[in-house]
């Protein structure tokens, strides 16, 4: 596993860069995130205000961020035809604006340091859970409109299809059981789920950030190697305080009322990044073996084959792997290997 003990206080930028680069750059990223928020690529959206910041120093990257909120603003404003499509356009602006772009912010010192991968992303995570709460808030005061009461209608029309469904195809009375169960389930963890969709911006864009020359630029500035190995997947491992959370989570079946659904949301965010932390083991053992490209991509199939043949079982292993791993840490006995701080084996 890779710690940093790096500290700075003040705002890195690449050195020797004049001003009206930097203007320039400033406003090639402000484009380039207006881009992304209107296309799938809104993925990337954390890795470019990142890249902006360790080019340019964190103002350029705030700046960069409210550049582009603006035209983005008179898109959503300007887009929808009805009123549920302004909601759900405005919805989507608040949601970028506070559980993305500003936990991003937040979190770029750390980032800058190449502090570890999972800590950095439980941070986001956590920025991401006030910013969807800011979201609900401002959205019942300003628009009058409940986004959180809108999805769980959502998932209940979602839920009665698919038991109107098995209905008519005959199915057995247990499975019909089990389907409204798993329903019921989902409704009680979906603001867990909706955080650990939103996650997947924030791991795609640390990964992409480890493979921009930018970081690198600023590694070799530094003379820092393992800096260069920051964000790869192999290396994900969570801070030892996120057992806590598990704990909290296992509260669950005891609990009743609003600690319950607190509970249960907590243990859905924390087994989903256990297994994160359980995949980035297997991506691991992979890299020891000493295998190339086509070794990794048919361990990844054979792991998905498995998966799916046993209903999830290799998933869970690794889940349990990942738990385990802030005890046993299971990557120890690796030795330092020249290609440990790049992604030439497509973590």
């Amino acid at each position: 596993m890779i710690e940093t003990s790096l500290h700075q206080s003040e705002p890195v930028a690449l050195p020797g860069r004049p001003s009206g680069r930097v203007a320039r750059s400033i406003a090639a990223h402000a484009l380039l995130v207006v881009l992304m928020l209107v296309t799938p690529m809104v993925v990337f959206v954390s890795a470019a205000l990142l890249h902006c910041g360790i080019r340019n120093g964190r103002r350029a990257a705030w700046l960069t961020a409210v550049l582009a909120m603006a035209p983005f603003a008179l898109f959503v404003g300007v887009a929808p035809a009805s009123a549920s499509d302004a909601n759900g356009g405005w919805v989507s602006f608040c949601v970028m604006a506070f559980a993305v772009m500003l936990p991003t912010l937040i979190v770029m010192p750390l980032v800058e340091r190449g502090e570890k991968f999972g800590t950095v992303l439980v941070l986001l995570l956590v920025g991401a859970m006030l910013g969807l709460l800011a979201t609900e808030a401002i959205s019942q005061a300003v628009l009058d409109h409940s986004p959180y009461a809108a999805q769980l209608t959502d998932y209940e029309k979602l839920n009665g299809a698919v038991v109107n469904e098995y209905r008519r195809r005959g199915a057995p009375a247990e499975w019909i059981s089990r389907a409204k169960q798993m329903g019921e389930f989902t409704l009680v963890v979906l603001p867990g789920l909706l955080l650990v969709t939103l996650s997947f911006v924030f791991i795609l864009s640390l990964l992409m950030l480890g493979r921009l020359k930018a970081w690198r630029e600023l590694a070799a500035q530094r003379g820092e190697e393992q800096m260069l190995g920051a964000w790869l997947f192999r290396n994900f491992s969570l801070p030892d305080w996120v057992l806590f959370a598990f704990i909290l989570g296992g509260l669950t079946p005891v609990a009743s009322g609003l600690l319950q659904k607190v509970a249960a949301n907590t243990l859905a965010v924390v087994v989903f990044l256990y297994i994160l932390q359980g995949l980035a083991i297997f991506r691991f053992l992979l890299g020891a073996m000493g295998g190339g490209i086509a070794q990794t991509i048919f361990g990844w199939v054979m792991l998905a084959f498995l998966t799916l043949l046993t209903a999830g079982a290799p998933v869970l292993l690794l889940g349990v792997a990942g738990l385990f791993d802030s005890f046993f840490d299971f990557r120890h006995f690796k030795k330092k290997r020249k290609d440990d701080s790049h992604e030439s084996h497509s973590d």
